[in-house]
């Protein structure tokens, strides 16, 4: 059992909470009906009672008015609710029409982060994605952890073979553009981020962050360095020349067990030859002398990892950055051993069940961009809706996504829905996408579903299971997202093959929890199945990461395949970046907060109350140089738009650099989120350009997009004080 009565009315639930990677438990206080408390568990093996101010928006998100209870349906006189049946019809026989008049592939499809949060949604989404039958398929994969699947699928012969930091061990760990204080790790699925950093160092070990900004992660490490935005690559390049220049290759091969899985790792010692410390330095801003220090310790700790994140990825070269920081891990000797990168072993196999990934079997239409495992690139999306011809969007579904908000060029996509024939979003709320939908299906709250963690388990740096039951029955007037997506396939697949019809009555009967205790069966842990974690409400510890090679690849050889050849010729464009550079340009990068986690939770008064964190940062020798104050309002403006927004002039930044936090912009017209829209900020997303792309992936460079800064207003904002005095109604009656 997962409740437990401790009182005349109060229940005590325990389960994980889902809103971000980190799979922390917590204690759900509450009388049947309502949610009383949310607290840490403390017996959660793996959070062990930690968890972050977003855990206490599940109450939030729950109990919102804003939140969707039923379909509506846009009408010329606003939205009005319709039935679940009637709903569902118009659903089906709108994405019908589209393809009928203009092609099965003239509908879209887009999936959003929190897809991979919704243990029922990840095992029934292939119902509904089948039953579109189109290869017009998007997802925020390829705005955020793209470069990570590639690299995994070259290497390890499938797409989600990631291995993580063994950070509870590590004895130094070098971060390069990533924030785990904030993110709870990301692709490193580690809650107590915090407390983890402290630990490394109170072993005598080291932490040193990487990243044109001194974040949360960077005021708690050893050291800092400041680089400048989209210069990884340099960084890294010389990082492997010295790794080599210095010996050290050659002093971990001995007992390197993951080279000598290689057998193209010779050839890695001339990859990076003609980037020396000396040439990258000017660039990156990072001295050569400093480079080659970092370099030494690296390679004589005793134990070591590097690990890169979304500041790696969602850059021009982020593909091949992430590259080189496995091959750095590989040939240190680093990757399969205690304190370096290894492989997780998940209770849920999901590696052996499912597929490789793929890359570039098909091309978008307008701009070529490669396709990996069945989707396209997301800034390809507006063009493929905005430019005639033959295969042009004309319908979309959204699913649990926000694109206009969270992908590069909102106004230009913004202006692509509107001008849709037809458009359906399963959503919790009108955002800034689905008030252009012609047709909203509102799932039930993650307090009213039963939750296994499918996705991020894979990633998690110790191996746990555990299974939660809905806390809330669901009324009989709502449906699952897995409900909503079996309904909508039963109408469009009517001709689907009896197997696959039979599969979906096994689940319409039996819940998507039927789905995972087969899969808990077929997995690598004896006697497993999910009546054995029902049994432990808490957890089940199934203990540290251990060697898995050569076990873990996938290749049918059981060796690593390094694809020396596909990455070595991406040098060239880097050629071209390091002579074309101009430093005297002024570049634009996000960040995240631990409050938020994209656009989805900003309806949360708890995670948006205090001083407004939607500002642009930069540092006072770039306010300086265009004469803004702090405070002062600033309009910034790209190739794509301009936003104006309040200027916060730190030391937290590098010169020449600014940063916007993702996921704000919500002022909209037409969006229904109070609280959000009370909150509303300016969308980075307007300001990053979709024609900024790594090449090599696809993957959207949302990182280091050129901007110019103006300072628009005289009137000096007070940061300190602009919540209290704008939103204090709000505050009165939201602080649930």
């Amino acid at each position: 059992m997962s409740s437990k009565q401790t009182k005349t009315n109060e229940q005590t639930h325990f389960r994980t909470c889902n809103l971000c990677e980190a799979m922390c438990g917590i204690e759900v206080k509450h009388d049947g009906a309502k949610v009383l408390s949310i607290k840490g568990d403390k017996n959660d093996p793996f959070s062990k009672g930690y968890i972050c101010p977003k855990a206490t928006a599940l109450q939030d998100l729950h109990e919102d008015p804003d939140r969707l209870r039923h379909p509506i349906e846009r009408t010329a006189n606003g939205w009005k609710t319709v039935s679940w049946d009637e709903a569902l019809d118009k659903v089906a026989a709108g994405i019908q029409s589209v393809q009928k008049k203009h092609g099965q592939n003239a509908f879209g499809v887009y999936l959003g982060n929190p897809n991979v949060h919704n243990m029922g949604g990840m095992l029934t989404i292939k119902h509904l994605l089948s039953s579109i039958k189109t290869r017009s398929r998007f997802s925020a994969t390829s705005v955020d952890q793209l470069p990570h699947h590639i690299v995994s699928m070259h290497l390890f012969g499938h797409m989600l073979r990631i291995p993580v930091p063994d950070v509870n061990r590590t004895r130094y760990m070098l971060i390069i553009g990533g924030n785990p204080l904030a993110s709870n790790g990301s692709i490193m699925t580690a809650p107590n981020m915090r407390q983890k950093l402290k630990d490394i160092k109170a072993r005598d070990g080291k932490v040193v962050v990487i990243d044109p900004r001194r974040t949360e992660t960077a005021d708690i490490a050893s050291e800092h360095h400041f680089i400048r935005p989209a210069t990884d690559v340099l960084f890294l390049l010389a990082m492997l020349n010295e790794i080599y220049d210095q010996g050290y290759a050659d002093k971990a091969r001995t007992n390197n067990r993951a080279a000598a899985l290689a057998p193209e790792i010779a050839r890695l010692a001339d990859f990076a030859k003609d980037y020396s410390a000396e040439l990258v330095a000017d660039i990156t801003g990072i001295a050569a002398n400093e480079i080659k220090r970092l370099v030494k310790e690296f390679c004589e700790a005793e134990s070591a990892v590097c690990y890169g994140r979304m500041g790696v990825s969602v850059q021009e070269f982020g593909l091949l950055s992430q590259y080189l920081i496995m091959v750095i891990n590989i040939v240190t000797g680093r990757l399969d051993e205690v304190g370096g990168l290894m492989f997780p072993n998940p209770a849920l196999d999901v590696v052996n069940n499912s597929g490789p990934g793929y890359l570039g079997k098909r091309h978008s239409r307008v701009s070529n961009l490669p396709d990996f495992n069945g989707d396209y690139p997301v800034v390809a999306m507006g063009d493929e809706m905005l430019v005639t011809g033959e295969g042009q969007l004309k319908g979309f579904m959204t699913v649990a996504g926000n694109p206009v908000l969270s992908t590069p060029n909102g106004e230009k996509l913004d202006k692509a829905f509107a001008n849709l024939d037809f458009m359906v979003a399963i959503d919790y709320f009108v955002t800034a996408t689905s008030r252009h939908a012609n047709i909203i299906l509102p799932p039930v709250s993650p307090l009213e579903r039963d939750h296994y963690d499918v996705t991020f388990n894979n990633f998690a740096v110790h191996n746990v299971a555990k299974y939660s039951p809905a806390l809330f029955a669901k009324k009989k007037s709502a449906k699952h997202d897995w409900q909503i997506y079996l309904e909508l396939a039963k109408r469009l697949d009517k001709k689907a093959p009896l197997t696959t019809k039979i599969e979906r009555r096994l689940v319409k009967t039996l819940g998507p929890k039927f789905l995972l205790d087969q899969g808990l069966r077929r997995g690598p842990y004896a006697s497993m199945n999910l009546n054995k974690l029902k049994k432990k409400p808490h957890g089940l510890d199934l203990g540290t990461l251990k060697r898995m090679l050569p076990q873990a690849i996938k290749h049918k050889d059981k060796q690593i395949h390094l694809n020396i050849d596909f990455y070595q010729a991406d040098l060239a464009r880097v050629q071209t970046m390091m002579q074309d550079y101009d430093d005297k340009q002024t570049l634009l990068i996000g960040r995240r907060h631990v409050r938020s986690n994209n656009s989805w939770l900003h309806n949360s008064y708890r995670l948006v109350k205090g001083k407004p964190r939607c500002t642009l940062m930069l540092h006072p020798e770039t306010a300086k140089e265009y004469g803004i104050k702090d405070g002062q309002e600033v309009k910034v403006t790209s190739r794509v738009g301009s936003v104006t927004i309040v200027a916060e002039v730190t030391d937290e930044l590098m010169p020449g650099v600014v940063s916007i936090p993702h996921g704000w912009g919500h002022g909209r017209k037409g969006v229904q989120q109070k609280i959000a829209q009370a909150h509303a900020g300016v969308s980075v997303n307007d300001l990053t350009d979709d024609t900024l792309i790594d090449q090599l992936s696809g993957n959207a460079a949302v990182n280091g997009v050129p901007v110019q800064l103006e300072a628009i207003a005289l009137e000096v904002v007070d940061l300190e004080t602009v919540d209290t005095e704008v939103n204090g109604d709000i505050k009165s009656g939201s602080a649930a």
